[in-house]
């Protein structure tokens, strides 16, 4: 099955528990050293009374990891960047990191933050029935599709990038986070590349699309595109718009 057609990111992570992992990662603590701490550290959050939820917390445990300790090959430079940025960023930049990661790595993530964010510029308002009618149209009628979709909702309540209204299953979204930093928006192409297949496409869709609503996000110039050794540019059309793709050289090495 195509990476982006699984799912993976089947439960309601909270950004605090992303940030403990990256930290630990900082650290240099082994990927056994980081699961044993995050067991400890999540063993009173997954529980039902004093049983803990071991087969939920064990997949959080995994999703934790897989976005900031085991990612796939060839994420680990994007990876080690991101944990670069992290170090010295702000709350928003920050939470734009952990975003950004998490598409890639789960693109799922990302495509339920697509469904949610087309809704908002829609109508202003995103409801959890008109994000699951959308999934469905490209997953097909699977529980596991509605059940993570329910826990990703959740966890951009938790993360302050949805807000519920007086109508149930009816969220609006607080005001947009602005991000100055021209190479964290360097990166974000890159991860939002990796998660939607290094389909080419302009600069401003792959940073003001829907999949990041929660941010505002700089346009690099065409120089700053240029100087980025990981990014493909290219020409298309009468109007010669550029077009940013993933370097050739990073497949190679995947």
């Amino acid at each position: 099955m195509n990476r982006r057609d699984q799912i993976g990111f089947s439960q309601r992570i909270h950004l605090d528990w992303l940030e403990y992992t990256a930290n630990l990662a900082l650290a240099g603590n082994p990927r056994d050293e980081i699961v044993a701490a995050l067991s400890e550290r999540l063993k009173e959050k997954l529980s039902v009374g004093n049983q803990p939820e071991r087969g939920n917390r064990d997949k959080a445990i995994t999703i934790l990891t897989k976005v900031w300790v085991t990612v796939p090959k060839d994420l680990q430079t994007l990876r080690d960047e991101g944990l670069d940025h992290l170090r010295t960023r702000g709350p928003s930049e920050r939470m734009l990191v952990h975003w950004c990661m998490c598409m890639a790595v789960y693109p799922f993530f990302g495509t339920v933050a697509d469904a949610v964010g087309r809704l908002l510029r829609l109508q202003g308002t995103a409801g959890a029935a008109q994000v699951q009618r959308r999934l469905r149209e490209r997953f097909g009628q699977r529980e596991t599709v509605s059940r993570a979709a329910r826990r990703i909702l959740r966890a951009y309540i938790d993360w302050g990038v949805l807000q519920e209204t007086e109508e149930k299953g009816l969220y609006r979204a607080p005001t947009t986070r602005p991000i100055d930093e021209v190479p964290l928006a360097l990166w974000a192409i890159r991860a939002t590349l990796y998660a939607t297949g290094d389909t080419p496409r302009p600069a401003s869709a792959l940073l003001h699309g829907p999949h990041i609503f929660p941010f505002d996000l700089p346009i690099p110039s065409l120089s700053e595109l240029e100087s980025c050794a990981a990014l493909e540019l290219s020409r298309h059309g009468l109007d010669q718009e550029v077009l940013a793709g993933l370097s050739k050289h990073l497949h190679d090495q995947e």
